[in-house]
């Protein structure tokens, strides 16, 4: 089952997801962090390491959906304290974290009167690997996670589906009946409306949606958009 921690400024929702197939019935240890937001400033630092530790769970990678301050806030400390942890995220969006990154997220923090955030979005690790719209993540481990390129929200957003476990990880491009902004810097209503109906056009009604904030683990028939 997936765990979701609401982390940073923003009340992200976080996510631990197991590896492996949970039809498998054994005990599945390794998992993956999406979208880590917990930082000093909202006093949660250590509220996905926390969980990890006392569930002793094993973390193989951090995967963003996308770049925005308040899905990445998290990402030193994690890859501080878990050193072998890979981190993903889409090529349009990896100049938001890593050399340069603070200059990026300077923007659109400038954009939502918060620079005061910038510090905690300062000094960010690079990737390990650049999500590629088709990539499969995790195999090994079991059932795949299918990456899709989802521009619109800004331009490198993401999101993952498993089809054996019928989940859709939506970040800020598909929520509870409604979608992602476009105003920030990168963002295209025209791109995000194109790739809510690919979503829609590719997944099945069933599936549960986790998206990057408020009400998760709906179904996606449940949240008719187009």
């Amino acid at each position: 089952m997936i765990k979701l921690i609401h982390t940073g400024p923003f009340a992200t929702n976080s996510l631990v997801v197991p590896l492996g197939d949970s039809s498998g019935g054994t005990q599945r240890r390794q998992v993956f962090i999406v979208d880590p937001a917990s930082c000093d400033f909202s006093s949660d630092k250590y509220s996905v390491s926390r969980y990890l530790e006392k569930e002793d769970l094993e973390p193989v990678a951090i995967v963003l959906t996308h770049g925005h301050f308040d899905h990445v806030a998290g990402l030193g400390f994690l890859k501080d304290r878990y050193r072998d942890i890979k981190v993903y995220i889409h090529g349009e969006d990896a100049s938001l974290i890593g050399d340069g990154g603070a200059e990026q997220q300077a923007r659109h923090l400038s954009r939502m009167g918060f620079m005061e955030f910038l510090p905690y979005v300062s000094g960010l690790c690079p990737a390990s690997d650049l999500l590629v719209d088709g990539d499969e993540l995790f195999g090994q481990y079991g059932s795949p996670w299918r990456v899709m390129h989802t521009p619109g929200h800004t331009e490198g957003s993401c999101v993952l589906y498993s089809q054996s476990e019928k989940t859709l990880i939506s970040g800020d491009t598909l929520f509870y009946r409604s979608w992602g902004r476009t105003d920030l810097p990168g963002g295209s209503e025209a791109q995000i409306v194109r790739s809510l109906r690919r979503i829609y056009k590719e997944i099945p009604p069933d599936t549960r949606i986790y998206p990057g904030h408020d009400r998760a683990g709906f179904l996606l028939e449940e949240s008719p958009i187009l």
